[in-house]
């Protein structure tokens, strides 16, 4: 017999700031693995209002995002920036079964200044280091923030 335990979904923001060169990763409190700036999307945000939001809570930098869609817009609809990836990240695993899954919009953004002051409450500028091209090729971190993070280093110098 299948399991009828239901997987719940969340939407979740992530963006990829890129400052000379190079995207800021910070070690997270409860998963113990380094991610870029994100969280949940709040009921009246959209996912790039919660990108930025989150980077701004968790870094103290204004971020510009790096927008690749055309402006499409009538009366009654506009376009809005379109995330770089969407991926389902698997949160809450129990005997096989995903109970908790993340929908994450991914975007990337570039700042003006490489200088962390996250709001209080936020993990203080030690948690955060500067990753250039070759530091994410040799760090230990998931293959998607690897990925994602020389992009986002890449598609900020080609936009620069």
């Amino acid at each position: 017999l299948g399991s009828t335990m239901e997987t719940t979904r969340h939407f979740t923001a992530t963006i990829y700031i890129v400052a000379d060169g190079a995207t800021a990763l910070h070690e997270h409190p409860g998963l113990g693995i380094r991610l870029p700036p994100g969280g949940h999307v709040d009921r009246a945000e959209l996912p790039h209002e919660a990108a930025l939001r989150e980077a701004v809570e968790e870094t103290g930098l204004e971020p510009t995002l790096l927008t690749d869609g055309d402006d499409v817009r009538s009366e009654t609809a506009r376009a809005i920036p379109r995330p770089r990836h969407l991926m389902l990240a698997d949160v809450n695993v129990c005997d096989g079964d995903v109970g908790h899954q993340h929908v994450d919009h991914v975007y990337y953004a570039t700042v003006g200044s490489r200088t962390i002051d996250p709001a209080p409450g936020e993990p203080g500028p030690a948690a955060w280091a500067w990753y250039d091209r070759d530091r994410l090729r040799d760090a230990d971190v998931d293959a998607d923030v690897r990925q994602f993070g020389i992009e986002a280093i890449e598609t900020a110098a080609r936009d620069a």
